[in-house]
């Protein structure tokens, strides 16, 4: 991400609507799997520190984040959320089947070569070992917050399950969410688009108000998505596996 993206990330990311209610996503749903709280996770991606602030929260103590950037260290060191070692998601600096559960969201979507990332979060997971990963959703909703974050695509349902299969990761569970508000958010990036406004990142077109607003109805989504299981949304959800046979071309 650009800098200043990272810099607007870092000072909402505790209190705004899209961080919380996923998060809460994020922890019903491996609550759900029974993860024990002295499980090794890995957070690929950890950004400015969603997820580690998550995962600190549920009660682990045994996780590790990465990411490729100087400044996601700095950040997540700043908020003394943990230590944050350097390393490229297609390839991680973890050894072969050490992880019982991978936190990769929001993340596969920033490398050119997506299949090798999943292959490594496939790599490094313990069998029966969890992967949690999201991605944005649908090409048509194609954005400022892409361009900034600087994505190299969103996906469709069907593509991305066949990429998970091919890089030897068994889906379990799988559903879009953040559908209720889809329309909102495909007419306001065209409305940015056209009026070609520019922000460090759509998260700054935020108040109190409209803070409190869109938590109410992001909190519904995140309940009712994984059950509903809609066939839109402005991002994929998908726990996956490791696979018993390995993908195509995957010596291992």
């Amino acid at each position: 991400m650009d800098e200043a993206a990272y810099a607007a990330e870092a000072k909402i990311e505790a209190t705004h609507w899209w961080f919380v209610e996923r998060r809460r996503l994020f922890s019903n749903l491996i609550r759900r799997e029974g993860i024990p709280a002295d499980a090794t996770i890995v957070d690929i991606g950890t950004g400015t520190g969603a997820n580690l602030r998550l995962l600190r929260e549920m009660g682990f103590a045994d996780v590790t984040g990465i990411d490729s950037s100087p400044e996601a260290a700095r950040w997540c060191a700043e908020k003394g959320l943990g230590t944050v070692k350097a390393g490229d998601i297609r390839a991680l600096p973890v050894a072969d089947g050490s992880v019982d559960l991978v936190t990769a969201t929001d993340v596969v979507e920033h490398v050119d070569q997506d299949e090798a990332a999943l292959r490594e979060i496939r790599r490094i997971l313990r069998p029966g070992g969890v992967a949690l990963i999201t991605v944005p959703a649908f090409p048509s909703l194609w954005g400022l917050q892409d361009e900034k974050s600087h994505h190299y695509r969103r996906y469709r349902m069907g593509p991305f399950l066949r990429l998970l299969e091919r890089s030897g990761l068994k889906a379990e569970r799988k559903f879009h969410f953040n559908f209720l508000l889809f329309v909102p958010i495909f007419m306001a990036r065209q409305a940015i688009k056209l009026a070609r406004v520019d922000l460090d990142s759509e998260n700054e077109v935020n108040n109190p108000l409209l803070n409190r607003i869109l938590s109410a109805v992001f909190r519904l989504d995140v309940m009712t998505a994984p059950y509903l299981r809609p066939p839109f949304g402005v991002s994929i959800l998908v726990l996956a596996r490791r696979s018993d046979s390995p993908g195509n071309g995957d010596p291992t």
